[in-house]
C-alpha cells in the first residue's frame, strides 16, 4: 500500500490529526472516531493497525493501555514528495500574505 492509499481514507486522516497533538489512548481515539464517523470499534482497530502497519503510527503500552503516538518517517517522505509541486501554490500564497499585510496597513491608518 502507498502511503496516499493510507491517508487516501478519512478515517485514517482524522486519527492522524488527533494524535498530532500527543498521544492518545486507543479507547480515547475509537470513542472520538466512532462518533464522528458512525463505525465500530472493531473497524477503529483495523484503521489504527493500518496505520501500525504502514509506519504512520506508533503503540507503546502503559498498563493495560495502549497509547498511540504519530510517526514522523512516512510524512517526510509524502512532503518531500510534494515538495516538486510546491512551486504551484507557493507563489500565490506569499502574494495572498502581502495582500493582506496591505490590507492590515490600511486599516491601521487613521482616516
Amino acid at each position: 500500500m502507498h502511503a496516499f492509499d493510507v491517508l487516501g481514507d478519512p478515517v485514517r486522516r482524522r486519527i492522524l490529526e488527533l494524535l498530532a497533538d500527543d498521544e492518545r489512548a486507543a479507547g480515547a481515539i475509537a470513542e472520538i472516531i466512532q462518533r464522528e464517523f458512525a463505525i465500530s470499534q472493531a473497524a477503529v482497530s483495523q484503521h489504527l493497525k493500518v496505520l501500525r502497519d504502514y509506519g504512520f503510527a506508533r503503540v507503546r503500552r502503559e498498563g493495560a493501555r495502549r497509547l498511540y503516538g504519530v510517526e514522523t518517517a512516512p510524512l517526510r517522505d509524502i512532503d518531500a514528495w510534494l515538495d516538486r509541486f510546491r512551486h504551484f501554490w507557493e507563489p500565490k500564497l506569499d502574494a495572498l500574505a502581502t495582500e493582506i499585510a496591505r490590507g492590515k496597513k490600511k486599516r491601521k491608518k487613521p482616516a
